[in-house]
């Protein structure tokens, strides 16, 4: 059985509040690193992701949530953030959920291994925010190294299409930082 991948989750969902918080107003037009997102989609698609985990965790299949929050206010973000955070926290103390199958709009898998999979999504992101916003100096590397691990396991690159979330893995040293490893791995320019 996985581990309970709650404490790693956390300090993910931590690290994205701190990139979050460090938003402002004239941030939300730059580009991300990730192609389809400039800093305020990247926030509504974050947004999106606590709203569906909040909803599978309770049962639903986070069908009706959108990819992308909109309709926040440009210093509204941090607040949004965290108060979705709160309902997802708070969902997913029931440790029964762990091992029930929770259904997303991409797989129908065990909770923890849901939630172990958003965790690294987070992770990404957080590197994604801190690229827009040249905020680079407080990502754990340690999440990075996790994300990568987990990554290289269910998204190979033979396995990725031209409609998936990750383009071609991009060339990097191998004495590269790990946060650029991930990013080159999701097919980011780092």
């Amino acid at each position: 059985m996985a581990p309970d991948p709650r404490e790693t989750f956390s300090r993910a969902l931590d690290q994205a509040e701190h990139q979050i918080t460090a938003v402002t107003p004239d941030d939300l037009t730059n580009r991300t690193p990730c192609a389809d997102y400039d800093v305020r989609a990247l926030l509504g698609h974050v947004v999106g992701v606590l709203h569906k985990l909040t909803d599978v965790g309770t049962g639903g299949n986070a069908s009706g949530f959108p990819d992308v929050v909109t309709g926040i206010a440009d210093d509204d973000w941090a607040s949004t953030f965290a108060k979705a955070r709160g309902e997802v926290e708070r969902v997913w103390t029931d440790d029964a959920l762990l091992d029930r199958d929770v259904t997303l709009p991409w797989a129908t898998l065990p909770g923890r291994v849901a939630l172990d999979a958003y965790t690294h999504e987070f992770t990404a992101h957080s590197w994604d925010l801190a690229q827009a916003t040249g905020r680079v100096d407080a990502l754990d590397p340690d999440l990075a190294a996790l994300a990568l691990e987990a990554f290289q396991k269910f998204a190979p690159p033979e396995a990725r299409s031209e409609q998936g979330p990750f383009g071609p893995v991009v060339p990097v040293s191998d004495d590269a930082e790990v946060y650029p490893r991930l990013a080159a791995y999701l097919g980011r320019r780092p």
